[in-house]
């Protein structure tokens, strides 16, 4: 009796043993491959519960999502033999999981190989371009041309399907950005001293202009006042003569208190000594002679 339910229980065990090893599951997210003493037998892409034969037969499972490969940066040299630093990444899903197992095997290696052809398109399609094409709107159609190269390449040699390439970051090495800079620091430098140099330039043709009619509207403003001093001292002469005309006498007595008051006034600082006839003062002494 003892003996019996031992050997049920072991065959039991046997058989759940033989079913685990023959059933497999596979969710949404995995694809599947068995092998029969590691030649392919089957491809399965469909969720659910499958079988195989134990001992014989092996399952490798591959991620069915969309995956995401991001290399380190790496500096790639131009067409027009500048240097840049380029980060990219890249979306790629498993396509045909038994290319991939007899081309890399491992998800690891796919990346590593993934990454090498990443590299190599970006290299070969931007040694062709100048930078600022990659600054301007043509950075789309360059991305697309090494998107193309690599999806091509990757579906053909590791059964990959490259949905996506893109440059997320270029910029220039640091010594380079650092060169650039003192570059530009130092023809900012020169142009600002052509500036000063032309401002100083213009505003000594300014005073040059500005002392020239200065001097030119001195010399007008000094003719013109020549001029009608002139014309005073004529028409005050007129006046005189008009006047002398007629009444010498008073005219002789107005002259000779300008002479008095011109040799006597105060502040002249003048002594003079003359003999009570003297002609100068007979003004003093007769005052102007009536008629």
């Amino acid at each position: 009796m003892n003996r019996s339910i031992a050997i049920a229980a072991i065959g039991a065990v046997l058989a759940l043993v033989l079913a685990t090893s023959s059933l497999f599951i596979v969710n949404q997210a995995e694809q599947a491959l068995v092998l029969r003493f590691g030649a392919h037998r089957a491809t399965i892409k469909e969720p659910g519960l499958h079988a195989k034969i134990p001992f014989i037969e092996d399952v490798v499972r591959y991620d069915l999502r969309l995956l995401a490969l991001d290399p380190p940066d790496e500096q790639i040299i131009l067409g027009d033999q500048k240097r840049i630093v380029v980060d990219t990444f890249t979306r790629y899903r498993i396509a045909d999981p038994l290319k991939f197992y007899q081309a890399v095997r491992t998800e690891t290696l796919a990346r590593a190989q993934l990454a090498q052809i990443v590299s190599s398109a970006m290299r070969r399609v931007m040694g062709q371009v100048m930078l600022p094409s990659i600054l301007s709107e043509e950075r789309a159609k360059i991305m697309q041309q090494i998107q193309q190269e690599v999806a091509e390449r990757a579906e053909r040699e590791l059964g990959i399907q490259v949905v996506d390439v893109r440059l997320r970051r270029a910029d220039l090495p640091e010594e380079t950005s650092q060169s650039i800079y003192d570059r530009m620091k130092s023809e900012r430098e020169r142009q600002a001293k052509e500036a000063r140099a032309q401002g100083y330039e213009w505003s000594q043709q300014i005073r040059a202009r500005a002392d020239r009619e200065r001097t030119v509207l001195l010399a007008e403003a000094q003719r013109q006042a020549q001029i009608e001093r002139g014309q005073g001292d004529a028409e005050a002469n007129r006046v005189f003569a008009e006047a002398f005309g007629k009444d010498p006498q008073f005219f002789t007595l107005y002259r000779s208190l300008q002479a008095y008051r011109a040799a006597l006034g105060e502040g002249s600082g003048t002594t003079l000594v003359l003999s009570p006839d003297n002609e100068f003062l007979k003004s003093f002494g007769n005052g102007p002679s009536r008629r």
